[in-house]
């Protein structure tokens, strides 16, 4: 097959899909190639959308490829989907899961500890977003689940892995210089 039409079916699978599909889902269709081949495709395909000027990309994420919106369209997208719902997450929720993401594997008890308050409602919604996951059990009395990010989080927050998630000391050098700013600020 010329590789232009491996480059279709490729971008047919892309836009068929409703996750990001991994180099293995890929070769599983295009079974006559490698994955260091299709990955090599997916690079051109993703810079002959950044080059045309066309509404979409191609984006690398959550272990996968998706094709996804060029971010210029924004104000346009947000028209047409004024009345969608996009549920976001509360302030707790975003302690939980920051907490979760920096700490996993972790248990409910440990995030209790470092939050100061109950959970129980907290993960559970966050489990039923897909957001978190059981990856196992601690090796301690009661063997309490440890818990973990899931791919769904990748999706959310548009990482392609954990290792995307800044780092918690440029966030403690933030608020340091905040609050250097506000002591420096001479009040009314």
């Amino acid at each position: 097959m010329p590789e232009n039409n491996l480059k279709s079916v490729i971008e047919a699978l892309l836009f068929a899909s409703d996750k990001p599909l991994a180099l293995e889902q890929i070769k599983g269709v295009l079974d006559n190639l490698d994955t260091v081949e299709i990955r090599r495709l997916l690079e051109e395909l993703k810079a002959e959308y950044g080059q045309s000027g066309r509404g979409i990309r191609l984006v690398e994420i959550a272990g996968g490829f998706r094709l996804v919106t060029a971010p210029d369209f924004l104000s346009f997208l947000k028209k047409l989907f004024k009345q969608r719902h996009i549920e976001k997450l509360s302030l707790p929720a975003l302690e939980t899961l920051a907490i979760i993401a920096y700490k996993q594997p972790v248990t409910r008890l440990e995030i209790e500890s470092i939050r100061n308050v109950n959970a129980d409602g907290m993960m559970k919604g966050l489990l039923e977003k897909d957001l978190v996951r059981v990856v196992g059990r601690k090796k301690a009395p009661g063997r309490p689940k440890v818990y973990g990010t899931s791919r769904q989080f990748l999706e959310y927050f548009g990482l392609r892995s954990l290792e995307e998630l800044p780092k918690v000391e440029e966030f403690l050098k933030g608020r340091q210089e905040a609050h250097e700013v506000r002591e420096a600020t001479p009040a009314d």
